[in-house]
């Protein structure tokens, strides 16, 4: 049952090629806009807050990443956030780096608390930051990078899934989606990929095109980068061809592939 609705949403992708509208990092945006382009989607960067409430009628879905973040920036998200509640949009956020300063810590729960319809989407460490719990308000972090096994940060998934009533994936060597029904582990991808920047802010953003579709669990896009992300990998010498060979399997990949390569186990209905 899951790999079908992986199938059918990347299929649902394809076709009707839904624009998403990322407010996200100079480091990755390339890395991003080209990852969407090669799921089948449409992506634009708007940051200019003059045309981000004409953007949101026509996009589908809206990323936010923290990862350059300044003052300004975080005036453009909370206007952005505003519009997407307006027009009944999915909100998806990457808290890049939350834990490391309180100024990203800050704005993630902001942005959080703002999101009516919101999909989390971090690595063990910014998961368990964002949550809060036990007094954590740094997490592990080094950075942006994660020093938290994924698996760890499971009751901080729980905990802003019951706050926020988002959904929240968790990337990492194994990827956890963690729902309100149920939670769904992800055995894909491969080791090369943490070594390539912008990574995780590609599944977020793979994320938004899912959820303007309707796909608004995070599980396809984690399903489809993993995928791809493990093929990928074992046609590349190190992780400057990993990047290049990425884009061709995400534009190549199909459901016979998916259905063979997908390794998942659901808890099923909580």
């Amino acid at each position: 049952m899951p790999t079908q609705i992986i199938i059918n949403a990347l299929n649902a992708v394809r076709e009707q090629k839904p624009l998403v509208l990322n407010i996200t990092n100079y480091v990755v945006m390339n890395n991003t806009a080209n990852g969407l382009l090669a799921l089948g989607a449409s992506p634009i960067m708007a940051h200019s807050r003059d045309e981000l409430a004409e953007m949101m009628v026509f996009s589908g879905a809206l990323v936010i990443n923290i990862g350059t973040l300044d003052r300004l920036w975080i005036e453009r998200m909370v206007f952005a956030v505003e519009q997407a509640n307006k027009q009944g949009k999915p909100v998806i956020l990457d808290p890049v780096g939350c834990g490391a300063s309180q100024l990203r810590t800050q704005t993630s729960r902001r942005i959080a608390e703002m999101a009516e319809r919101l999909i989390i989407r971090g690595n063990a460490s910014e998961i368990i930051a964002l949550a809060g719990i036990e007094s954590r308000e740094r997490a592990n972090s080094k950075g942006v990078d994660a020093i938290d096994a994924s698996e760890t940060a499971m009751d901080a998934a729980r905990h802003l899934v019951r706050h926020y009533h988002c959904n929240v994936v968790i990337s990492g060597e194994t990827d956890f989606i963690v729902g309100e029904k149920s939670e769904i582990s992800l055995h894909n991808g491969h080791a090369m990929m943490p070594c390539v920047t912008g990574m995780g802010c590609t599944l977020s953003a793979l994320t938004g095109a899912f959820a303007a579709v309707g796909e608004s669990t995070g599980l396809a896009a984690a399903a489809v980068l993993g995928v791809a992300g493990e093929i990928a990998a074992q046609q590349s010498a190190g992780p400057g061809s990993l990047q290049l060979k990425l884009l061709d399997v995400l534009y190549q990949l199909d459901a016979e592939t998916l259905t063979q390569r997908l390794s998942i186990s659901a808890d099923g209905a909580k």
